[in-house]
């Protein structure tokens, strides 16, 4: 995911957003859709980035350290 212009599909967040409403009959709007995508991204690209970090470190888990040093790069992706 990391490098590519792709993300997750709006249909797959919509479908993860239904699973945690309250209400079945919420409805989410495309521009709604578009955002969280996008976070869901983003997550996904500082969770890969801390792995790799704590790789780098000979760490066999993920701290939040790795995660604060991974942090300002992943800032100036945008």
């Amino acid at each position: 995911m990391e490098g590519a212009s792709g993300g997750f599909r709006k249909e797959l967040v919509g479908k993860l957003l239904q699973l945690h409403f309250k209400d079945d009959k919420t409805k989410v709007s495309g521009d709604a859709l578009r955002l969280m995508a996008e976070l869901l991204k983003i997550f996904v690209v500082a969770a890969i980035r801390s792995v790799r970090q704590a790789q780098a470190e000979d760490l066999a888990l993920v701290d939040v350290d790795q995660l604060e040093k991974v942090l300002p790069q992943l800032l100036l992706d945008f």
